[in-house]
């Protein structure tokens, strides 16, 4: 084998073991329980988000999971959507600086919701998402931080507590975080239309007019090639035509 061919054998295995390693590292990374709104969760609005939770055991399945909410940003409504195989209880917590909603004191805010299967489970290779209504979300943090239990069949617990710190590694079992974005003018979770939606907006209606002048240019073209294509298959049998002729005149 040439020197060359090794070369490229050597290159093509490392650049194998190196997506390889890709791979799995982004599996690992994504294995965590985490939180994802549905839509926009904006501060001092409303949200619907789902806990994400994958299985990462091989020989047992999930059959629990407790999810904290900070009761330094308090929410007064959790709400968690009816799921199939699973029960689930709200926990409430008295605060010590009653929260201002909808002109109401409101003394107590939820401090977990906890999932307990009930003919269901997560098992290997698989995942379940837990919806939660939240609301309504601080106007005075930029996150919130939801630490969460884990519990298998076997008895094994994993607490997803660890808070990420700034310009440090992401911790072994980092806590699920709910990033919140500006907040909205519309509470219940909308958002009004801002410049740069309505700068897409137009850009929108340049790029369908962009398309329809492609299509009829393209349209145009293809008739042109059409005609140029039956003109020369016409040549074509005009000119087998005069040269039969001109054989048979020779011929004669």
């Amino acid at each position: 084998m040439s020197v060359s061919r090794v070369s490229a054998v050597r290159t093509a295995l490392a650049g194998g073991i190196a997506l390889s390693s890709v791979v799995l590292l982004s599996g690992t990374a994504f294995a965590h329980v985490s939180v994802q709104p549905q839509g926009e969760a904006a501060k001092g609005g409303y949200a619907t988000v789902n806990i994400k939770v994958p299985n990462e055991r091989d020989n047992a399945s999930t059959v629990k999971l407790e999810v904290n909410f900070p009761l330094d940003h308090p929410l007064a409504s959790v709400m968690p959507q009816p799921i199939p195989g699973w029960k689930a209880e709200v926990t409430k917590s008295k605060l010590s600086k009653p929260l201002e909603l909808h002109g109401k004191k409101i003394n107590e805010a939820v401090s977990k919701v906890t999932w307990t299967a009930d003919g269901s489970k997560i098992g290997p290779g698989q995942f379940q998402q837990f919806p939660l209504s939240l609301g309504q979300l601080p106007e005075d943090a930029d996150e919130l931080v939801l630490k969460a239990i884990q519990t298998y069949d076997n008895k094994e617990v994993v607490r997803w507590i660890e808070e990420q710190k700034d310009g440090a590694e992401e911790p072994e079992n980092p806590a699920p975080v709910l990033k919140l974005s500006a907040a909205s003018t519309d509470h219940h979770g909308g958002a009004a239309p801002s410049a740069s939606a309505t700068t897409d907006e137009k850009a929108g209606h340049d790029d369908k007019a962009g398309d329809h002048e492609e299509a009829a240019a393209a349209t145009s073209t293809d008739t042109t090639a059409r005609v140029l294509g039956v003109v020369g298959i016409l040549v074509g049998v005009a000119g087998v035509a005069f040269g039969v002729l001109a054989g048979r005149r020779r011929s004669a």
